[in-house]
């Protein structure tokens, strides 16, 4: 009884260690394949061989350019995931640069398969995030936000809404690390307003209590 009762407090207790990010490598490394060149799919991407692994696997250039800001959010993520750099594949990490024109935002997104760690290069950012639905009636969304300057870092828990809104009149560049390889992204006005193809307009007109002209003024946007 004591054996089975130890077994399952070491399981307890090292689950959160086991499912913070994605599963722990089997090996040193596992430089993906490109999707396109195999016809087999798997939850992650196909491991090269390492005899054909070269240093440009791990490799990424061009983060010390800003991205291209000239656009309706005023603002440019450059990602750099397992697609960009294929030795990130299983290490369960990635990398992001972002530039906010004066007054751009990051707009309200998740990430469904990481957290992120915000660091403030440059600049002064409103940024935040809201919690899941609580489970008391009546009690609204949570929301944790902060004004941020340069040398402050913020944390965005894997899978909940967030954003950046850079307050200031001058540009601002913010870097950003996620616990996974392929974090994913869904914007959220983007998604609601802007898919394809389009949620009825009934749909959302009740969602969001508003009448349907209002609706189609906004998918007209995406």
């Amino acid at each position: 009884m004591k054996f089975a009762v130890a077994a399952i407090l070491l399981r307890v207790s090292l689950a959160p260690r086991s499912y913070a990010s994605d599963p722990n490598p089997l090996q040193d490394f596992c430089v993906a394949v490109k999707d396109s060149n195999h016809a087999v799919l798997v939850n992650g991407k196909i491991c090269r061989n390492s005899s054909n692994v070269v240093p440009e696997d791990f490799y990424f250039s061009g983060l010390n350019r800003p991205g291209n800001t000239f656009n309706r959010d005023g603002s440019n993520v450059t990602m750099v995931t397992v697609n960009q750099v294929p030795g990130l594949n299983t290490l369960g990490v990635s990398f992001a640069r972002i530039d906010f024109a004066p007054y751009g935002i990051n707009s309200p997104h998740i990430h469904p398969r990481a957290s992120e760690v915000l660091f403030v290069l440059q600049g002064t950012l409103y940024a935040g995030f809201l919690t899941s639905n609580p489970s008391i009636p009546n009690r609204k969304n949570q929301l944790y936000v902060r004004y941020l300057f340069p040398g402050d870092v913020f944390v965005f828990p894997q899978g909940l809404i967030h954003f950046q809104y850079n307050i200031g009149n001058s540009t601002a560049i913010a870097l950003t690390g996620m616990g996974n390889q392929n974090p994913g992204v869904i914007m959220v006005a983007n998604s609601v307003f802007g898919s394809s193809p389009s949620i009825n307009p009934d749909v959302l007109a009740k969602a969001f209590q508003v009448e349907k002209n209002v609706v189609n003024y906004l998918k007209s946007k995406f």
